[in-house]
């Protein structure tokens, strides 16, 4: 028997005897995103041992990994054959796994661009709270058999099982890449961001803040000159533009990392997620604008209350990522009707209710 089996075998037998013994796991990948969604619950569950790639077929453009591989081993892997994760996961601190990746479904400044983690996840295996192994999907997208199960995985924050492997697909690093930046207000970036996006550019991210405006051009080498000579604006130097790049993906600007002191005098971290074309909206405190004006992350102090009914009035959705009381819920409660819909999901998958209770809602 193999490492990667037996370790299976050992996580299954350990969810078959919480199952039976009325015990709730607390699975763990590498503890980087403790912090997002609601506090964890239950006995750590560490996926630590179930580690390593299974195949990698870099002309295929497909790699199929295991939960415990930490992020930054496959993402040095990919590098040395010219290629990438293109959403970006956002990776917070070291340490960082392929199933927390996946379980919390997280994309970084390409979203908008390329589509989000759950639009290249082809395929995964899952224990499921009676202890079974369950096979969704495959490793090409034309093999449809489950595939929906497999995407539902994605920001599921492991209510539903332990996501044991994974098959992603993956993409060519592209050849050539520059970093504009523009000084404008906050109306002047969305009316520019709107009329970019209407045309052929080789956008690959934004960023707003502080009346400043940076975007990504990505691709071909004939394409991002094109678009330097079109769009004016100043070219940031390269170092200067990777590390802009990497502050936004992994939130290492200070910005999104409140100190002890600011949570406790009531600052929080909040991620509002609306339409690009919604107009500048009334929260009072700091905010970043990425995604072409699709995601917008706020450090204010009004209620919670407050910031999600102007979030919803713009037909959106409001998070609150970092904060030292979230009583309010991290995540917008859903309707009615979604809400039975992921109880009985809940349910069909995990039914003696082993799985991170209450990750995404205190009561489900």
């Amino acid at each position: 028997m193999g490492h990667g089996e037996a370790a299976l075998r050992r996580l299954t037998e350990r969810v078959r005897g919480a199952a039976a013994g009325g015990e709730q796991l607390d699975i763990r990948g590498g503890g980087t995103k403790a912090f997002y969604a609601e506090a964890p619950r239950g006995e750590p569950l560490s996926l630590a041992e179930l580690a390593g790639v299974s195949s990698y077929e870099p002309s295929e453009l497909v790699v199929t990994a295991r939960a415990g591989t930490p992020l930054v081993e496959l993402e040095a892997l990919l590098a040395d054959a010219g290629q990438c994760l293109p959403f970006e996961p956002p990776r917070f601190a070291p340490g960082g796994t392929v199933g927390g990746m996946v379980a919390a479904g997280l994309t970084g400044p390409a979203r908008a661009y390329v589509g989000s983690l759950r639009d290249f996840l082809l395929g995964a295996t899952l224990i499921d709270g009676r202890g079974e192994v369950l096979h969704f999907g495959g490793e090409v997208m034309k093999n449809v058999a489950g595939y929906d199960v497999s995407r539902v995985l994605a920001g599921s924050w492991g209510i539903l099982g332990v996501i044991c492997e994974v098959s992603i697909k993956v993409l060519p690093r592209t050849a050539a890449t520059a970093t504009l930046v523009f000084a404008c207000d906050e109306t002047q970036a969305l009316a520019q961001l709107e009329a970019w996006s209407a045309q052929a550019l080789p956008l690959r991210a934004s960023s707003w803040g502080e009346n400043r405006l940076a975007v990504r051009l990505a691709g071909a080498e004939s394409a991002v000159r094109a678009a330097l000579d079109r769009l004016g604006g100043s070219v940031l130097e390269a170092e200067t533009a990777a590390a802009l790049w990497q502050a936004l993906r992994d939130h290492a600007d200070p910005f999104f990392q409140p100190t002890d002191a600011e949570l406790a005098e009531g600052s929080c971290l909040w991620r509002l997620s609306v339409p690009p074309r919604t107009a500048p909206l009334a929260l009072a405190g700091r905010q970043w604008i990425e995604w072409g004006g699709a995601q917008r992350w706020w450090r204010t102090s009004m209620p919670a209350a407050r910031v999600r009914e102007i979030a919803a009035a713009a037909g959106g959705h409001a998070t609150l990522v970092r904060a030292a009381d979230k009583t309010a819920g991290a995540f917008a409660r859903p309707s009615a009707a979604v809400l039975t819909l992921n109880r009985r999901l809940k349910l069909a998958f995990d039914p003696a209710l082993v799985f991170n209770g209450g990750r995404l809602f205190p009561d489900l």
